[in-house]
């Protein structure tokens, strides 16, 4: 091992007492030796499967990534191990969806989903470094998202998504609504859970400050529907509440 690998692993052996974690072969091959978590009867890897993984999803929502979404090539990941803050590190995947971390090497995070990326982290920090790493990974760049948008804008077209956008940044990358826009009837569809569904949003309340400005996902599709419309299309749009929930389309 290098001089900053060796720097790396002093730090975590230092680490060990103050935040409960259990250092294996690293710390033991310097002289020191490991001792058992007993902060839960199964040495508390479940816990700490857990708190990943619902912190994983919160973050994943705030920067408007769904839970199935997979990482592609150029996005910028946030990974963070918490209390070990030599290990955290904001890194983009490359073309073949690698990225490099500090003592694990190569790891393949193209074409998995942050909740796989996480877990791969942390079962490679656990064979030789760490007991129950808890591994945080935040997609703060995403280039491999697109969002589809069409009706009543200057420009319908597919737009790609990088970090958060709103509904309304998403309309103005289209150049903005056109003179026919009907405000009222803005259509985000979305497929949850493998069923599409969509949800009805009214752009001059949410202009107001009156109604939230909603998060936009990758593969959202944004229809806006013209004003005076009288087509099939039209009436149900109409039918539905403007509440943002999105429902069974």
């Amino acid at each position: 091992m290098n001089a900053s690998t060796n720097n790396v692993i002093r730090r975590l052996c230092g680490f060990a007492l103050a935040i409960g974690l259990t250092l294996v072969s690293a710390c033991a091959s310097g002289g020191g030796s490991t001792s058992k978590d007993v902060t839960s009867g199964n040495g508390g890897f479940t816990g700490a499967t857990q708190v990943r993984t619902v912190e994983g999803a919160a973050k994943a929502e705030r920067g408007g990534v769904s839970a199935d979404y997979r990482v592609g090539p150029q996005d910028l990941l946030e990974i963070s191990v918490f209390q070990v803050v030599d290990l955290n590190r904001t890194v983009r995947v490359n073309t073949s969806g690698e990225i490099s971390l500090p003592l694990i090497g190569v790891v393949q995070a193209g074409g998995r989903t942050v909740q796989q990326v996480q877990d791969d982290i942390a079962s490679k920090l656990t064979q030789k470094y760490l007991q129950n790493p808890q591994v945080s990974v935040f997609v703060k760049e995403f280039t491999s998202q697109r969002v589809t948008l069409e009706g009543a804008v200057a420009k319908p077209g597919i737009y790609p998504l990088t970090g958060q956008t709103s509904l309304l940044q998403t309309i103005a990358m289209a150049g903005g609504l056109n003179d026919m826009a009907d405000l009222q009837g803005v259509v985000v569809f979305r497929v949850i859970d493998g069923t599409k569904k969509a949800a009805r949003f009214d752009l001059k309340q949410i202009r107001k400050g009156s109604a939230e400005d909603p998060v936009i996902y990758g593969d959202d599709i944004v229809v806006v529907e013209e004003s005076g419309s009288k087509s099939m299309f039209s009436r149900i749009i109409k039918s539905m509440p403007v509440l943002g929930v999105f429902s069974f389309f």
